[in-house]
């Protein structure tokens, strides 16, 4: 299947180099021309047949949405979008409404995996039209992991939904940091513990808690023992914060994601052993950025 890929990051450069080794013809277009397989939008989209599909995977927010808006102007009837970032689910209706007017579909498609995604495929979470999933599945079963559709893909529901389901993923995300690095923090305090790293990769098999995470964490400290080279000052990228103001508005208490927002907040004026954590898992998962330790607390050059 042909594809139009917007935006390779680290994620979407991944994504583009799982499914053309799954035998799908990507064109790709950043604004690096190192990784770039066409010269603008407008080239990408003359690069591909009729009818396209185009997936965008930029940035949140307005990156996003001036993408969608251009693509309306480049797009025909038929053609299809899959906005892959982690937008606000709001946005879908806005930019699913936007590309109807010239008979272009659109799905939202929540993706979770980080930069391992590549080597073991991405969890799917797709918002839209029945019909328009079917017909990007080729897409989705490339990029889903290896094994029965339903345990690395879903249909979720309508337009939004896609996006709802990857933003409460997000917030559990924030919850499940947030308790491994306090328990992180209490057994490095506790005189009776000479060897916090041993007692968490014993945790990583045979236990209730074993984890994904929890395998990152050990990984971190296999690479930085007493995480010393990191800040704790940890960022939080919108999903946690819109997870905590959904709660709110459907009155569903949610204090395990409120408080780990909360915790992340408080970080950047405590330099704690649990955000040196939290900061460290978003590192190991997601390549995200982090703040190297500096001379003063919460201070350091962002990496």
């Amino acid at each position: 299947m042909q594809l139009g890929l917007v935006g390779l990051g680290k994620m979407g450069f991944n994504m583009r180099e799982r499914l053309r080794a799954a035998g799908h013809e990507v064109v790709g277009y950043d604004r690096n021309p190192e990784v770039s397989d066409s010269a603008s939008l407008a080239d990408l989209v003359d690069k591909l047949d009729a009818p396209r599909v185009v997936w965008v995977m930029v940035p949140a927010g307005d990156a996003t949405l001036n993408t969608v808006a251009d693509l309306a102007g480049l797009l025909a009837e038929g053609d299809l979008v899959i906005d892959g970032g982690n937008s606000r689910y709001t946005d879908d209706k806005t930019n699913s409404e936007l590309l109807a007017r010239t008979g272009v579909g659109y799905l939202d498609c929540g993706v979770s995996g980080g930069v391992w995604g590549r080597e073991n495929g991405y969890g799917l979470m797709v918002g839209g039209d029945a019909e328009q999933v079917e017909r990007a599945m080729p897409i989705f079963d490339a990029l889903r992991p290896q094994g029965p559709r339903e345990e690395g893909f879903a249909h979720a529901g309508k337009v939004g939904a896609g996006h709802y389901a990857k933003m409460v993923h997000n917030g559990i995300e924030y919850g499940l940091m947030q308790a491994y690095a306090e328990g992180y923090e209490l057994l490095d305090a506790a005189a009776e513990v000479t060897d916090v790293p041993a007692v968490l990769k014993a945790w990583t098999r045979g236990t209730v808690v074993r984890s994904w995470l929890l395998d990152l964490l050990v990984k971190a400290l296999d690479e930085d023992p007493g995480l010393a080279e990191l800040s704790g000052y940890v960022e939080d990228s919108g999903e946690g914060r819109w997870t905590v103001e959904e709660a709110i508005r459907h009155s569903v208490p949610a204090p395990v994601i409120s408080a780990a927002l909360f915790a992340r907040f408080a970080s950047r004026q405590d330099d704690s052993p649990a955000m040196k954590a939290v900061s460290a898992l978003r590192n190991q998962f997601g390549g995200h950025a982090v703040h190297k330790a500096g001379p003063t607390s919460g201070s350091g050059e962002v990496k």
